[in-house]
């Protein structure tokens, strides 16, 4: 057993060698074979290489860095890359679509006066302007479909579709954006809201009571947009330092679209903030919109209920300050809060009014200032929960008329209002509000609202401006 056992050693020690010595050196053919071979796996290693660039790139676009617009961005600006497929390196069908978002609201509104009637006292507005608590009993609100996308790495867009209670559709901003200008500067072109203020920028979901301050609806229509360019610097400082300025074609109140050439808009902005220890920090502005009007629609009612038209054509510059400071201990917001902001608005209005007296119809040229101020604060006195009060009023000013005549047939009477509203958001993508409101805008009517509103975001939503 033991020699058997030996041999077996011995035989399994020589027999590579005996192979080794049996084996030829290799033929031509077999070195052609490795060589495609080689040649094989190195196509293939480009192949895959050349796959990994591309999802590079898709990645690297649409991280592309966005600067903080000076309105909240409604949808998140940030493409889907998806990784190639077998059949190529070029990404999925779906790499390049556009986040999306639509942006439920409505409600209920119970009120004291009829809202067909609202008006605003010693105001001109033009005819159909969206002012007033809106339609009473159950109503769908202004809801909004958004869209964003970075298109390369250097520029990004964004479309917001408003889908209006009386079935209508309109474009509320739609815009090209620079993702990667130095030093701080941003370009934008297309239709946006303007950055004058605080509010105006930023969209109807994101306001902390049901609708905006009196002074906004009597002089700037609400909310003031309109198509142009915009260019910001944010300076490169620790202090936060952002100035602005805007140029449109001034189609919206308190100008008007006349078809020029040039622009009929042009708008300043600046803005300074910073913090105060840990838990406070602060921003506060001064912006000044001018807009041209030619023929513009206007409506007012007098003292007497009389509803008197007119047509204006001059120039309306408006300026507004605004301040924001917000509080939360040790910077954590998410379960304590507070917020208080006021803005104050003087419009100065000079040109020609056209109007009818007794039948005849007159021109009168008249300097018309005007303004309005709101204060209002927002308590979060625990997570989701969050109380607000804002109180309101506007000054409808001195005219100055050439032939002595009052087209507005103004008492002096200041419009005001105050509200109280409790809010309740079980996450961060839905909201259920209350409002309370004591509204005196028509003189001798004061009117009690009650409003119940909701709030429900789908898709893809990208963080709001300060």
């Amino acid at each position: 057993m033991r020699r058997i056992f030996s041999a077996g050693i011995a035989l399994a020690v020589a027999a590579p060698f005996a192979a080794l010595a049996q084996s030829s050196p290799p033929s031509q053919p077999e070195i052609q074979s490795l060589r495609q071979e080689i040649e094989a796996m190195r196509a293939t290693y480009e192949s895959r290489l050349q796959a990994l660039e591309q999802r590079l790139l898709l990645a690297q676009t649409s991280a592309a860095p966005v600067p903080m617009a000076p309105h909240d961005a409604i949808v998140e600006p940030i493409a889907s890359a998806t990784a190639p497929t077998s059949e190529g390196a070029t990404g999925g069908a779906n790499a390049f679509n556009p986040a999306m978002s639509l942006i439920l609201s409505g409600g209920f509104n119970r009120t004291s006066r009829d809202p067909a009637n609202y008006h605003i006292s010693g105001f001109a507005l033009p005819v159909g302007a969206d002012v007033g608590p809106g339609s009473r009993g159950f109503s769908l609100a202004e809801s909004e479909l958004g869209f964003a996308a970075s298109i390369d790495p250097w520029l990004r867009g964004a479309a917001n579709i408003s889908l209006h209670p009386n079935n209508t559709v309109s474009v509320e901003e739609v815009f090209v954006q620079t993702t990667a200008l130095t030093d701080g500067l941003s370009f934008k072109a297309g239709r946006f809201f303007s950055g004058v203020g605080y509010l105006n920028s930023q969209h109807s979901h994101t306001w902390d009571f049901v609708d905006n301050p009196l002074a906004y609806q009597a002089l700037l229509g609400t909310q003031y947009g309109d198509d142009g360019v915009q260019l910001h610097w944010l300076a490169p400082a620790e202090q936060f330092i952002e100035l602005g300025a805007e140029i449109g074609r001034g189609r919206s109140f308190p100008g008007s679209d006349s078809g020029r050439n040039g622009a009929g808009m042009g708008a300043l902005t600046a803005h300074i903030g910073g913090d105060v220890g840990d838990s406070n920090n602060w921003r506060a502005g001064v912006s000044v919109l001018s807009a041209r009007a030619t023929a513009l629609g206007l409506t007012a009612t007098n003292a007497s209920g009389n509803s008197i038209s007119s047509q204006f054509s001059g120039t309306s510059r408006v300026w507004v300050l605004d301040g924001v400071w917000k509080w939360a201990p040790d910077g954590n917001a998410t379960r304590i809060n507070f917020k208080l902001q006021g803005e104050y608005l003087r419009s100065a209005r000079t040109g020609e009014f056209s109007y009818a007296l007794n039948g005849v119809n007159m021109n009168d040229a008249s300097n018309l200032t005007q303004s309005g101020w709101y204060v209002q604060s927002v308590y979060q006195f625990m997570p989701s929960w969050r109380v607000g009060l804002r109180t309101e009023r506007l000054q409808p000013g001195t005219s100055t008329w050439t032939l002595g005549s009052n087209l507005l047939g103004s008492t002096g009477y200041e419009p005001s209002k105050n509200s109280l509203m409790f809010d309740f958001s079980p996450s961060e993508f839905s909201r259920m509000r209350l409002q309370f409101a004591r509204d005196r805008a028509r003189e001798g009517q004061s009117d009690n609202q009650i409003s119940l509103q909701y709030q429900m975001s789908l898709g893809a939503h990208g963080a709001h401006s300060y």
